[in-house]
């Protein structure tokens, strides 16, 4: 989805996948957090069968491009997304110290994209 919330790259997996990446990164950086203090992600695929092989190749260089190590826990599921010409929906939990964002200190901060 782009930042007015509407519907982007429709049909095109690949590219609903890495800006999903993208809005979750900027979603961080608002909080004051970073990819590395992800600790759980969810993706939920419209059509695992035919979508997790690209899925897996583009977690991979994204994870690797973060440096991330180790990597968060993460868990795939096939699902009816909420909108039909959403293809990729993606949750991600942070824990991170509130001095450096806006939840209380240690607590749990769970962002969807």
């Amino acid at each position: 989805m782009d930042e007015c919330g509407r519907s982007i790259h429709i049909g095109d997996f690949r590219a609903q996948t890495w800006r999903t990446y993208q809005n979750i990164t900027r979603l961080l950086e608002a909080e004051g957090a970073t990819w590395k203090d992800i600790v759980r992600t969810t993706c939920y695929l419209r059509d695992i069968e035919r979508d997790y092989e690209a899925f897996n190749e583009i977690r991979t260089q994204f994870f690797q491009e973060q440096g991330l190590d180790p990597l968060p826990a993460s868990t795939g599921i096939q699902a009816i997304l909420c909108r039909p010409d959403l293809l990729i929906e993606m949750e991600a939990m942070a824990i991170f110290d509130s001095d450096r964002g806006t939840g209380k200190n240690g607590e749990e901060q769970k962002i969807a994209a």
